[in-house]
């Protein structure tokens, strides 16, 4: 199931996650499966993380008690993205070891920025 999904601004529904933001927010995740949740490494594309929305973050994936593991293909059936007007609002089910798919979500809104796309990661969270 490698179809390419493509990028739409449709405010009325959710869509499933553009197949050309994947790679990135695979990054994410890959990040904060290694502890780096202030994005010290870099992801192109990506908003820095506040100190303090790291902490957030880091203090939502331990107290859910799990480990992260890399986005499964998966993933890309279950997350969905949604036009808001100025920006999308991305859900990215995340996944861990001892679960699979979890209860946990990366929360990102996307803007488009000189005919690119910019990644501003919101949270780590069970909606």
């Amino acid at each position: 199931m490698n179809e390419t999904v493509s990028i739409l601004k449709d405010a009325d529904a959710q869509r499933p996650i553009p197949s050309e933001w994947r790679g990135v927010l695979s990054a994410i995740v890959d990040a904060f499966k290694e502890a780096d949740f202030s994005l010290k490494r870099g992801v192109p594309g990506v908003l820095p993380i506040p100190a303090h929305d790291a902490r957030r973050m880091e203090d939502n994936i331990k107290d859910y008690g799990a480990r992260l593991i890399s986005l499964p293909e998966e993933a890309w059936r279950t997350s969905a993205c949604q036009w808001m007007t100025r920006y999308w609002d991305v859900l990215v089910d995340l996944f861990t070891e001892d679960e699979g798919v979890s209860d946990l979500v990366l929360a990102v809104r996307v803007y488009e920025k000189d005919q690119k796309y910019v990644f501003d990661v919101q949270s780590v969270h069970v909606p």
